[in-house]
């Protein structure tokens, strides 16, 4: 069996090692490059708190500033461990998505400490500052990288998509699927994705990935890596990405 991954490579190298470990032969092909901005510069005085919603986010915060005594929040388990990696001391996971990280912002912190500052990208998913300004919260996104959309697929992607040599392709974000949806039709592989199951994190990103005819499209449970991992064991099980109808 063999996979494509579609996150940025030093996110999906730790799924690939995944994969492999399930005897499943993965292949990069990162949709976005994230190019930093070194100019970008983060205020902490008065904050109380930082947040994440993408290991991205931790990396360029950690490059940003080197304070690492503030309490962050992070989305997912992925993007918190990225941030303990990096340094950061006092590190809390909201096991999920946006809202998640909301809910846990709300329960934790209170809006008379100080601001909450966001460590983002150029483009942002959910409501995080509408949300936690209900709160009473008073939110500083800080653009610290951003995502560009590569201008095609590789050529080792599209050769393995025409000869019918992939099996699932894993997708992690609404904007992705839809990139990918965008490029498999510029390079004339739209059909040859009936052949491969379409693995997604949530709902929203299904949605996306939906304008292709995929053979399957699964979705994860919880929006995070091992429940997607947790879903391409119940294909395992079932006998592959190949199985009869």
């Amino acid at each position: 069996m063999r996979a494509l991954i579609t996150r940025p490579r030093e996110d999906a190298e730790p799924l690939a090692e995944a994969l492999e470990a399930r005897g499943i032969q993965p292949m990069i092909e990162p949709l976005f490059t994230i190019v930093p901005k070194p100019d970008a510069g983060v205020a902490l005085d008065g904050v109380q708190a930082m947040l994440l919603t993408s290991a991205n986010g931790a990396r360029a915060l950690a490059a940003a500033t080197g304070r690492r005594d503030l309490q962050v929040l992070a989305v997912g388990d992925a993007t918190a461990e990225t941030a303990r990696r990096l340094g950061f001391t006092r590190v809390e996971s909201a096991g999920g998505d946006v809202d998640d990280l909301a809910r846990l912002a709300r329960e934790r912190l209170d809006p008379a400490r100080g601001a909450l500052l966001h460590a983002a990208g150029s483009v942002v998913a959910g409501d995080l500052s509408g949300v936690l300004a209900e709160a009473g919260f008073r939110l500083r996104r800080v653009v610290l990288y951003e995502t560009r959309k590569v201008a095609r697929l590789s050529a080792g992607a599209v050769e393995a998509l025409e000869a019918g040599a992939l099996d699932a392709i894993l997708f992690f974000s609404p904007r992705t699927a839809s990139a990918f949806v965008s490029l498999a039709d510029e390079a004339g592989v739209t059909a040859a994705c009936q052949r491969v199951t379409a693995f997604c994190l949530s709902p929203a990103v299904a949605e996306a990935a939906e304008a292709i005819g995929w053979r399957q499209v699964r979705v994860a449970p919880r929006p995070d890596s091992a429940a997607l991992l947790e879903l391409i064991d119940v294909m395992l099980g079932e006998g592959g990405g190949r199985g009869e109808e």
